[in-house]
Order: structure tokens, then C-alpha cells, then sequence
């Protein structure tokens, strides 16, 4: 009898998980993801390794000027120990499907630092990036393998 209480109890429980799974939207957003939508000011974390050098991480802002330019970056980054404050700027791209890039190149003071790449992907209404960087090159074109990922959010 306990046996059969608890079954019935669970496959309810189950089938009120799947009809709220099916019935729930799958996408509430109701803008398409565009430069216009990502435009805003940001601010983010990014963190990982760059190979051969060691760990890199960055916490800053910037801004998303909704026709594809990336202004205003500025950054505190620790890069294996050694502290800098960092400016960038650049471009971005968004797709339809939410995904994009961003590209810009990286100053400490007035010394090109590198230029990244970044493969990116919008959530949360527009109101989120993660990204990974995809390209890391030194300004004497010195490509750098790294495994650093970005988590943006807007202001």
C-alpha cells in the first residue's frame, strides 16, 4: 500500500514537471537579438590561462554603442602576478541567433598590450554575454594559445 502511494505520488509529480516543461515559452524575449538590443554599458569578469605565461584574470566595463563599436573599456588585469590597468576598444558583432563577436585591442597606458577575439553568446534578454577568447595576438604578431572565457552583464 506505501509502495503504491509512493509511485502514484512521484509519476504526479512527473507529469506535472512535463506538462510545465512543454507549456512553459521557450523564448520570452521578444526583441531579436541585434546591435541595437546589446547596446548599453557592461560590465564583466574574464578569467583563464595563457599558455606558456599563466593565469590571466580581469574585471572591468565598457561600452556597447548599438552600430558595432565597442568604446569606453577599462580594466584592472592580473596576468601570472603582474597588475595592469587596461583600456581597449574595438568592435562587436550579434547574430540573429544570439551568438556573436567581439574584437578589440588591449592598452596599458600606450603600449598595445594584444589584440583578442572573442566567440560570444547572448542570454538572459539580451542582458548577458559569455564568451571565449578565440585569438590573442601580441602586437609583433605573436599568436598566444589561451583558454580564458568572459561573463558580461548589463549595467
Amino acid at each position: 500500500m506505501k509502495n503504491t502511494i509512493v509511485r502514484t505520488g512521484l509519476a504526479v509529480v512527473f507529469a506535472i514537471g512535463l506538462i510545465a516543461g512543454i507549456a512553459a515559452p521557450a523564448h520570452a524575449w521578444d526583441r531579436p537579438c541585434s546591435h541595437a538590443s546589446a547596446a548599453g554599458n557592461w560590465s564583466f569578469t574574464d578569467q583563464g590561462t595563457v599558455v606558456g605565461i599563466g593565469p590571466r584574470t580581469a574585471v572591468g566595463i565598457f561600452t556597447l554603442d548599438g552600430a558595432g563599436n565597442l568604446t569606453n573599456g577599462v580594466a584592472t588585469s592580473s596576468l601570472n602576478g603582474s597588475v595592469a590597468n587596461e583600456t581597449f576598444s574595438g568592435t562587436y558583432t550579434v547574430n540573429s541567433n544570439c551568438t556573436g563577436t567581439i574584437s578589440v585591442t588591449i592598452y596599458s597606458g600606450s603600449t598595445e598590450l594584444f589584440a583578442v577575439t572573442l566567440f560570444t553568446s547572448f542570454d538572459s534578454d539580451m542582458r548577458h554575454i559569455r564568451g571565449i577568447f578565440t585569438s590573442a595576438v601580441t602586437p609583433g604578431g605573436t599568436a598566444l594559445s589561451t583558454v580564458v572565457n568572459l561573463d558580461a552583464r548589463k549595467q
